[in-house]
């Protein structure tokens, strides 16, 4: 793993398996998403500190548009399709909260969307992706390939498809809330020793990551995944592309990805440190910690890393340390079980 002081910064700019994603696309990103996606806080909490002994600062992504953090990477996709190119619209996979960014980006390009959803996804993700205005057609996780759906269906129509993680574009958006974290962070007279974002496919990590490395290089950067779906923390540490033997299993639906991103994961085996894991118990008592301490309404994938943090799972007393709660789509059901335990 490379350190902070060996990172090659020339030009500020890195090329990741043939593609570039640089510290001035995050910015682009950040110009061309600003006035659409939400600026969310970075907040405290004392009983979070009390709990865990250190200074958490909280990035609320659950309190984005549509819902999570997938509205800025696909909002700054899509925003550079060129006109001419609108009109056929734009096809995507996803579990759900990529589903409901591409679909409310669309919306607001006034572009047609589908998108190819596990026939399993929460009902509200299947329902608010269609509220948007989207086609959704459905698949089984277990037996079908969404990507081989994407793309017939992307033959039909001539639409352009946008990959949920690996797609420059995308990372690029995600990585705008890294780069609000580290200037948050600044505001307030901190510099963040330890960042914690929950990861699937690596979209939103690789992007933090990326913004991090150039705008607080001293912080470290943690994945954090549930325990039966690391294919990360495992390819991080064999420094190869490692699956997930199972597709389903956790109720993290939105971290259940198959494999890394390739653009995400050489970002990542560059400047991420330590990955962690988190199991669905532990996740349920993190939704129920948001809701009645936080009084935050958190997705379980996106609660994942305020578990890792509550759980100790890496050695955080007396550090300041900063936390992404990456979505907040969560079916009423799934919240009423986290809170009745």
């Amino acid at each position: 793993m490379t350190n902070v002081d060996s990172r090659p910064d020339q030009n500020k700019t890195k090329s990741y398996s043939g593609k570039v994603v640089s510290i001035e696309d995050v910015e682009a990103a950040a110009t061309r998403i600003r006035g659409e996606a939400v600026l969310t806080p970075l907040i405290r909490h004392p009983v979070l500190d009390e709990r865990t002994g250190a200074h958490v600062f909280i990035k609320p992504e659950s309190l984005q548009r549509s819902g999570s953090f997938k509205f800025r990477g696909a909002y700054n996709c899509l925003k550079q399709i060129p006109e001419a190119e609108r009109a056929n619209g734009v096809v995507a996979c996803s579990s759900g909260n990529h589903a409901q960014g591409v679909a409310a980006s669309a919306q607001l390009l006034g572009m047609p969307a589908t998108i190819v959803m596990p026939a399993d996804a929460p009902v509200i993700k299947l329902e608010r992706t269609r509220g948007y205005g989207a086609r959704v057609v459905t698949y089984d996780r277990e037996n079908e390939d969404r990507e081989a759906i994407a793309a017939r269906l992307c033959a039909e129509t001539d639409a352009t498809f946008v990959h949920p993680f690996n797609d420059p574009a995308v990372i690029a958006g995600q990585g705008t809330v890294g780069l609000e974290l580290a200037d948050q962070a600044a505001q307030n007279g901190v510099v963040l020793d330890d960042v914690l974002a929950c990861t699937g496919g690596g979209g939103l990590s690789s992007g933090i990551a990326l913004a991090l490395a150039f705008k607080s290089p001293e912080t470290v950067f943690h994945t954090v995944e549930p325990a039966l779906f690391d294919d990360y923390k495992r390819s991080l540490e064999a420094g190869a592309l490692l699956s997930n033997s199972a597709k389903s299993g956790s109720i993290c639906d939105a971290l259940l990805s198959e494999t890394p991103g390739e653009i995400g994961f050489s970002i990542l085996r560059q400047l991420a440190g330590e990955g962690v894991t988190v199991s669905d118990e532990e996740v349920l008592d993190a939704v129920a910690f948001a809701f009645t301490e936080l009084k935050l309404v958190v997705e379980p994938g996106g609660a994942a890393a305020l578990a890792a943090v509550l759980c100790g799972k890496l050695p955080l007393k007396g550090k300041n340390v900063g936390l992404v709660l990456t979505g907040g789509n969560i079916d009423p059901k799934m919240l009423l079980k986290a809170l009745s335990r």
